[in-house]
This record gives structure tokens, sequence and C-alpha cells, in this order.
């Protein structure tokens, strides 16, 4: 029952009993020994393994912290050898690996990586599952499922809002998770988590909640996720008005633009609001957050939609200090689904205005119940990311600079003419040593012989070239209709990489788009394509 205490439960273990991470130095390599296991107090949980264990000692010798509860691999890593394709691979991916590493020597910086995908992304090679949609969610570590998996096994949880051992379990945990949340983006006092379904749901409640009024303002980029553009309805149903930064033909948006905007609409005596969209999920458009300051200092409230940011860029509240930052984990380290944050200081969640509430009782207005299940798992996927993330814009620099060069290369066969037309911005720069921060992503967004679109129409309209017919478009208009007025099929294919990604990833899909440079390859594939049904897949 919610008000009393239930006494068949497993005392509360802390996160230091429960999971461990040890990451014991070597100087002759960057990182030596990682492991993330799931230990119990009491009793012994064996044959679980940890997250990646390397280790430059001989395998006869585990290290000194070994503990023999926990199942590890020791592998022999003296020195770093180049990864060499297996003799299963085909010749030609061998040499094009091989003048790959040439071409990115800093790409053996990463190689950690490597030994990640071997162990918490061996799915990927078992099934030959080519993933290249880590915009639309990373792929999740098998041992974070099974560590999970392995604590949810022995762990009584309860509702947070009830009263009893199981429920203060939870408490805790969540707790634990905010407290990791802010521990990971480095947040300075003041700041708070509330743990949503997602990053769009964050932002929904910060444009339902936020104070616009008659005389307020909210200024947004026209390259926005949906749910940033979402917010608009709100602020325009309190006769708010709303101003876009435009998009340039590359997505993102001129510095200088933005400024002159919101000075234009510099706040006068109402709270007015400004999202920045930190990532681009289209058109790979990173933004400067240095316009986030310069916003605050003009008087309007800032809100960061980081959904496409976190997953591959460190992020410093403590640097910028946003008054409210959306993200959601999935995109992060894939598991779990469903969970999102709202990173918010206090000082704005205060001036937030809730028009309904759900949940708690009558004396305490709060959300529903969180996801407390999975907020163990959470904590866990932000420790593991947090040790990976440091080599992670080298890896995708390396792998991006590789594909757009190859994709932008290829040439018809029958034609002489370009098989792709990347529309995406490419990266001005390329990224030389571990703990570099990119000036874009890694997505490409292309157009083949086919297309699909994303949930950013701003972004796909600059890319596309149709800003101006994007403003004839009416309530009920269909994408048939609006493609005759335009007078072409419209779409772009994305191609986003991640954590798991590897030099094998972007081979397949050069391979993929090298058979559309050859004429008989694709018809066969067009007519394949023709025959199927709208709305499935191939």
């Amino acid at each position: 029952m919610g008000n009393k205490h239930s006494s068949s439960v497993v005392p509360h273990q802390s996160r230091e009993q429960r999971v461990g991470v040890n990451i014991n130095h070597n100087h002759s390599t960057p990182v030596s020994h990682i492991s993330l296991k799931y230990h119990k107090s009491q009793t012994s949980l064996s044959k679980i393994s940890s997250y990646d264990t390397l280790s430059c000692e001989k395998p006869s010798a585990p290290p000194h912290n070994h503990n023999p509860n926990v199942t590890h691999l020791y592998p022999t890593l003296t020195t770093y050898t180049p990864l060499t394709p297996s003799i299963s691979r085909q010749d030609a991916e061998a040499r094009a690996y091989s003048a790959f590493l040439k071409s990115f020597p800093e790409y053996q910086s990463t190689w950690i990586l490597d030994t990640l995908r071997r162990t918490d992304f061996a799915r990927l090679d078992r099934t030959g599952e080519t993933y290249v949609d880590y915009m639309g969610g990373a792929q999740y570590p098998e041992s974070l499922v099974r560590v999970h998996s392995a604590f949810l096994t022995e762990a009584v949880m309860g509702n947070t809002h009830s009263v009893s051992n199981s429920s203060k379990l939870s408490s805790r945990y969540a707790d634990e998770a905010r407290d990791t949340v802010l521990s990971f983006f480095r947040a300075p006092p003041g700041y708070t988590v509330v743990f949503t379904a997602n990053a769009t749901a964050a932002l929904k409640l910060v444009g339902e909640a936020y104070p616009f009024k008659s005389n307020s303002d909210y200024v947004l980029g026209a390259d926005s996720h949906n749910s940033v553009h979402g917010i608009r309805e709100y602020a325009s149903r309190r006769g708010a008005e709303v101003h876009y930064i435009p998009s340039t033909s590359t997505g993102g948006f001129v510095l200088s633009t933005a400024k002159d905007i919101l000075s234009q609409h510099r706040p006068q005596n109402a709270s007015s609001l400004f999202a920045l969209t930190g990532l681009s999920n289209i058109s790979n458009a990173k933004n400067s957050l240095s316009i986030i300051g310069f916003a605050s200092s003009l008087g309007y409230h800032t809100l960061l939609d980081a959904a496409a940011l976190a997953p591959s860029s460190v992020i410093s509240l403590s640097e910028t200090p946003v008054d409210a930052m959306v993200v959601s984990f999935y995109k992060m380290f894939g598991y779990p689904t469903g969970v999102g944050a709202l990173i918010v200081k206090e000082s704005f969640l205060e001036i937030l205005e809730r028009p309904w509430f759900a949940g708690g009782t009558v004396d305490v207005v709060q959300d529903g119940t969180i996801n407390f299940m999975t907020l163990p798992a959470v904590t866990d996927g932000l420790r593991f990311l947090s040790v990976y993330l440091p080599f992670l814009p080298l890896r995708l620099s390396c792998l991006t600079h590789y594909l757009v060069t190859s994709l932008s290369r290829l040439r018809h066969d029958s034609t002489g003419t370009p098989v792709v037309n990347i529309l995406s911005k490419l990266p001005s720069r390329r990224l030389k040593s571990v703990g570099e921060q990119g000036d874009s992503g890694s997505t490409i967004s292309l157009i083949f012989l086919s297309a699909s679109c994303m949930c950013n129409p701003g972004g796909a309209a600059s890319l596309l070239g149709i800003q101006d017919q994007t403003k004839q478009l009416y309530p009920g208009v269909t994408l048939k209709d609006f493609e005759r007025v335009v007078g072409r099929e419209l779409g772009v294919v994305r191609i986003s990489l991640g954590l798991g990604s590897n030099f094998q990833d972007v081979w397949k899909v050069m391979m993929f788009a090298s058979s559309l440079a050859d004429s008989r390859t694709r018809q066969a594939l067009w007519e394949t394509w023709t025959n199927v049904p709208i709305g499935q897949a191939i």
C-alpha cells in the first residue's frame, strides 16, 4: 500500500555497490581498462560481462582490482596495431580500408571504439545490418541492457509517489539519475532535471507553460525540429509574435543575421523566448552556442534543443548557461527509449505556468509517475558514454570526410553525371586529435533516385530550395499536390553516423551508391522498388 512500508524488499544498495566503473591507466595507451559491472552487496552475481575491458597486461595477470565475481576478458594490447580487414572481407574492401588508414591516420587513435564495436555492437555484424540512422536513434550497447536486466531481477522498485521501501529505492535511483545528468552536462548549482518521455515532450512542457503575452516574442531558426516549431502555436494563441531566423542554403543560420533579428525584437516589458537548435537533424549545421549568451543579454529566456547535439558533442552548462535544455537519451546511447529530460534552471522553472496537473496528492501538485524502472539505465548509459565520447568526434570526422569525398566522386556509367547531390552542410575542417570538437555533425543529406523526408520541414525546404513554395502551403495539402506546384519529386535521403559506426559501414553505403551508377543494376533496383507497396520496406 502507498502508506505502508514493505518488509519484503532488498535493502537499498548504493550505486557504488551496484555499479562500479573502473579505469586503470597505463602510460602506453589512452585507456587501458574500462568496465561497468553489476555488484550485489551481499551475494555474488557471476557471469555479468563488463562493458569493455581492455588491458595492457598479459591475460595470465588480471588487473590488481579484478573482481572474481565478475567475468572479464583481458586481451593483450601491448602496442596498437591497425585493425586489418579479416580474410572474409573482399579484396576491394581490404584495399579500401588500407587506403583509408593512409589518408586518415588519426583514425587509429579511436581504436577503442573498434573494440567497443566487437563487444557491444557485434549484432550489427552478425545480422549483416548496415545501420546509418543514428540521428533517428542510437544503437544500444548490449552490456547496458544486460547490466540493467540483472539489476531489475534483484531490485524491488515502487512508485515514487508512494511511501514504502520500494518507493524510497526508486526515489533514490531517480535522484541519482538527476545528479548524473547534471554532472554529465557540467551544470553549475541552480539547475535541476525534469524527466519526460523524450525531447519533444520536454519542449511541449516549456511551450504550454511559458508565460507568452500579447507583447511577447518567440524567436527560432527555420532549420529546427518540428517540436521547436510547435511552440509557436502556444505563443500565437496567447498573442505573442513569432519571428523566424532564415536558414542558409545548407541549413543553420548566419550568426550576424540571427543577432540582427534578436535585436530587432528585443523584449519590452514582456517575457520573450529564443529557441536554438544546437545541431540540425537534417542539414548537419551546428549553430554557435555563443548566440545564447547574446540573446540572454538582450533579455530573452533561452531554450536549447540538444537532442541531436548531445550524442556526439561535449556540452557544458557552466560555459553555456542556457535557461532550459532538452535531450532524448535513446538518441545518446540507444536504451532506454521513452525517457528524455528538461535540464532547467530552477529560476526559469518558477516562471512556468502549468495549465494542468497530473498525479501526486491534492496538497502537492506533481507530474505523473516518472519512468522510474529505467532511470538506473540512464545513469549507467551516461557513465558509459562519458568514457567513449572524447574519441567519437574524431572518428566521425574521419568517416564523414571519407564518405562525402567518395560519394561526390561517383558518376553514372552512361552519362558521366554525378550519382548523388549532397545537400547538407559539409564540415569545414578535419579533426586531427582526440578531444577536438567539430563545427558540424556527421549527417549527410542527399538526393538519390528516390527519397524520403525527415521531421524538419524548414531544413528540408532550405536544402531543396523550395522556401518560397513552402509559404503557399494550405491546410489539407498533400505531398503530391505540393510536388505538382514545385514541378518535381521532393525528399532527401539521410545518412547519419554514431557511436557504433566503423569503416565497414561507410564502405557498404558506398557499395550501394556505386550500384546506382550502373544502369543495369539501377534498373533492376527500380523495378523492385516500383513493385513494392507504398509504405513497405524492402
